[in-house]
């Protein structure tokens, strides 16, 4: 029993130390011009307090998603979901459209020059361009 235990306990840590070790980028198409941005920016872009780029966002509960908000705008899920709720009751603005995983964003941003939108490091092509890394 205690090797089960040590075992199991083994998995967790291996795993989630391989999820803090994941990188997170934000990314545009390559065919758009930007080179590079900061964390403020990125929020301004996926909290809706601007329109120059049209923010692709991973699916809601996914481990990216909630470490991607936390890192850029400082908000928990909840948080998330309470700014766009709001947004959208008061008719000023409508939240990113989801996509399943980081192929799916990265699908989408390649194929909009406006677009942008955030994957793990590892699954960047030459169909995106990094403009931002997160810690």
């Amino acid at each position: 029993m205690k090797y089960l235990y040590k075992v199991v306990l083994a998995t967790i840590l291996t795993g989630a130390t391989l999820q803090a070790m994941a990188e997170t980028v934000v990314i545009v198409s390559a065919k758009n011009p930007a080179t590079r941005m900061f964390s403020e920016q990125a929020a301004q872009f996926f909290m809706g307090k601007s329109n120059m780029f049209t923010p692709i966002d991973q699916a809601e509960g996914s481990a990216i998603r909630n470490d991607f908000y936390q890192k850029v705008a400082d908000k928990d899920p909840t948080q998330v979901k309470a700014h766009w709720s709001k947004l959208v009751f008061t008719g000023k603005g409508q939240p990113p459209k989801e996509y399943k995983g980081n192929a799916d964003v990265k699908k989408a941003v390649a194929e909009d020059p406006k677009a942008i939108g955030y994957i793990d490091k590892s699954a960047v092509d030459d169909s995106v361009k990094v403009i931002l890394t997160l810690p």
